[in-house]
């Protein structure tokens, strides 16, 4: 495992971290065999840094009860963030962060992040509500090795919440498909030059592996063939790489490591394999390692990508749930599938796993423009006016003259 110094604490942090937001579930329950699988295939290859949150169900207990179980607490960094968002009174600090100690099973939270910050004016309020001196209690007794925020906003408010505390380290979203949203480059660069950067979605969610549109994976595919990446997997076929060459998520993170700030990249690994390829991947992939043939590829594929990719969805689930039962990432989805796969592709997804996914539609008929999404949203998406988009796509005119007439068959056969 390559490992990448945090300069403000000394810790020798893995280059690959794991991000527990999506641990594989039954239904909504985690499945804890899967689960700690996946956390000490993680442990017993280098990985020392965990990622979760308050916001991500059932995901805190399960990483701590494993940690736990197997006596492996002082061997990882655990990262877990305080849900701003619902902080309403000074109470509300001890009152989030005692029951995640809880629920990690641990005296101590090594990584703590104020979750989902936007702006500046955002944390002035948490000022207002005693967060520094709430913070400086915390770092005084232990409970919180180091603190930091994840970013949700725009680029410009980025450079003014560094400015506003003593940050030890923060969390950004980055990968190739836009190197300029929210924080961005610059805002990388800047911030690592006094802290240890962590990378969230660095593969969009899955949309730069599975997701990838047909066009843009074959210009990765004809680049394993041609061996521009046969000298870099020289060694390594025992670690789990294919003769294939790398694998679309293995393209992704390389390109986010190939960036010497980013200090830990997150990876929502939901199997073991995946845990291996990756962990293989980042001893293998330093900083700068990509050369210039390689860099052109990733814009060829960025442009094609975000050609076919409407809506930079990543499916996290924050907008969720919608009071009038939208299935919202869902939608989204369906909607980039039937310009990155075909509209017919697109279409059967809509149909059977995202707007009709019960005898109740959960499609974009049902939005009442509440807003409650787009303020949750962290990527900013103009959701009530994509969910209209969307649906002149997804739904027209023909099909909604055939939904109607099948409501009114159904409607009639309930009352018979």
């Amino acid at each position: 495992m390559q490992y990448r110094v945090d300069k403000k604490s000394g810790n020798r942090l893995s280059a690959l971290g794991l991000g527990c937001m999506r641990f594989p579930r039954n239904l909504a329950v985690i499945d804890m065999k899967k689960a700690e699988k996946i956390i000490m295939t993680a442990v017993e290859n280098g990985v020392n840094y965990f990622d979760t949150a308050w916001m991500y169900p059932g995901s805190e207990e399960a990483l701590g009860t494993v940690l736990k179980k197997n006596g492996v607490r002082d061997k990882v960094f655990i990262a877990s963030k305080l849900p701003i968002a619902l902080i309403k009174k000074t109470a509300d600090f001890d009152r989030f962060f005692n029951e995640e100690l809880l629920r990690l099973k641990t005296d101590r939270i090594d990584y703590y992040l104020m979750h989902m910050l936007t702006d500046a004016a955002f944390w002035k309020s948490l000022v207002e509500l005693g967060a520094e001196d709430w913070i400086a209690g915390k770092k005084k007794s232990g409970a919180v090795r180091q603190i930091g925020f994840s970013f949700h906003g725009i680029g410009e408010e980025f450079f003014k919440i560094l400015d506003l505390f003593p940050w030890e380290f923060c969390q950004i979203q980055y990968n190739y498909s836009d190197e300029n949203f929210q924080a961005g480059v610059k805002g990388l660069k800047k911030a690592a030059e006094t802290m240890p950067v962590i990378i969230m979605e660095p593969l969009l969610g899955g949309k730069l592996a599975a997701g990838l549109p047909r066009k843009a994976a074959e210009i990765f595919r004809q680049a394993n063939l041609s061996g521009i990446s046969s000298d870099k997997l020289a060694g390594s076929r025992s670690a789990g790489f294919s003769p294939a060459g790398f694998s679309l998520a293995g393209w992704g993170l390389r390109w986010v490591w190939n960036h010497a700030e980013a200090a830990v990249v997150l990876s929502g690994m939901n199997d073991p394999a995946q845990v291996l390829e990756n962990a293989a991947l980042a001893d293998l992939t330093l900083p700068g390692s990509l050369g210039a043939a390689e860099l052109e590829l990733y814009r060829r594929v960025r442009e094609v990508f975000n050609a076919l990719y409407k809506i930079h969805c990543t499916g996290c689930g924050y907008c969720m749930p919608c009071p009038r039962n939208v299935n919202i990432p869902g939608c989204f989805a369906a909607y980039n599938t039937s310009f990155a796969m075909g509209r017919f592709a697109g279409w059967q997804q809509y149909m059977t796993s995202a707007a009709f996914t019960s005898a109740q539609s959960c499609g974009p008929a049902n939005c009442v423009a509440c807003g409650n999404c787009e303020r949750r949203c962290p990527q900013k998406i103009p959701i009530i006016e994509s969910l209209k988009t969307l649906r002149g796509r997804m739904e027209p005119l023909p099909f909604r003259i055939a939904v109607a007439g099948m409501r009114k068959f159904l409607g009639r056969r309930r009352n018979d």
